[in-house]
């Protein structure tokens, strides 16, 4: 395996636990109660596995790709941060406001919410990436 691909495939592994990690705590404490008090005759009684493993698997690629960017040597904490809070921004707006558009009573709340944890959770775990792994890489590199 070349340099490159491995270091693409160790980020992902990186963002994935720490996008996981995140993302339940919100869900866990601050999205469960949301959802319920606001949208909870839409909320199925069970996720639908099949659909959240995808989203995670292709919603991490994103991350890795637009905000770690493992194998953009030149890029800047800023730029990636940037990259991942911008790449957040419009994942979450698509579902959002799409759901705004086109669901009966679908309180703004819930839309604007969700987008602004879109931008604020991709930069959050951008960054504690890009830290991990500087910090790793320079380890592997001194040995």
């Amino acid at each position: 395996m070349n340099t490159r691909t491995k270091r693409w495939l160790i980020s992902y592994a990186v963002t994935a636990v720490i996008f996981a990690v995140l993302d339940l705590v919100w869900i866990s404490f601050v999205a469960s109660n949301l959802y319920q008090s606001q949208i909870g005759h839409l909320i199925a009684p069970r996720p639908n596995a099949a659909g959240a493993v995808a989203f995670y698997l292709i919603f991490v690629a994103g991350m890795v790709h637009y905000g770690v960017r493992p194998n953009d040597a030149h890029a800047t904490m800023r730029q990636r941060v940037t990259g991942a809070a911008l790449f957040g921004f419009f994942t979450y707006a698509t579902w959002a406001l799409t759901a705004f558009a086109v669901l009966k009573d679908f309180p703004a709340v819930v839309a604007v919410t969700d987008i602004l944890w879109g931008a604020a959770a991709c930069s959050l775990v951008t960054w504690l990436t890009a830290t991990v792994l500087r910090r790793f890489l320079a380890k592997d590199r001194a040995s």
